[in-house]
């Protein structure tokens, strides 16, 4: 059994929690994931920040923190935390709403759970590329096809942590 809560922590910006429980969904039963626990954090700048300050000691706040707590074949448990701030900030860039910014933040924080990478260039094009897949069979568009543009689609800032 695969479950999958959402807590919203901010209350800045409106969320759509149902449509961020279906992008989780949809990665980790497309990646092969049946069994575990996914949870969606939606914060502020001020609580990433601080999250990214004390697991990955970069001092500023990000889009995305990504925390894979077990896994095994078919199985993950883990948590996605992301930042209503940084998407409403940085959503205008690409003529998308608030909520089509955390979509892109959710599915890029699950494929980094699944065992997806940005690191190197081969490693952000397949995830770039698995990235606009799931967003199409969530009915949104990618902002931009080419896979290794910094600033097309997929969080730039997005890292993957332990606890």
């Amino acid at each position: 059994m695969l479950e999958i809560d959402l807590n919203n922590q901010q209350t800045r910006h409106a969320i759509d929690s149902d449509r961020l429980i279906e992008a989780g969904r949809r990665v980790l039963h497309g990646q092969g994931v049946r069994q575990g626990s996914l949870s969606i954090a939606v914060v502020e700048d001020a609580t990433i920040h601080e999250l990214n300050r004390r697991y990955l000691q970069h001092d500023y706040p990000t889009d995305v923190l990504s925390f894979l707590l077990e896994e095994s074949p078919g199985q993950v448990v883990g948590e996605v935390v992301v930042s209503a701030d940084t998407a409403a900030e940085r959503c205008g860039e690409f003529g998308w709403t608030v909520h089509d910014e955390l979509l892109l933040y959710v599915v890029h924080g699950v494929l980094h759970l699944v065992g997806f990478d940005d690191g190197t260039a081969a490693q952000r094009a397949a995830m770039r590329a698995r990235e606009r897949f799931y967003l199409s069979e969530l009915g949104l568009s990618p902002r931009n096809d080419d896979p290794d543009a910094e600033e097309g689609e997929g969080s730039e800032d997005a890292e993957e942590a332990g606890p």
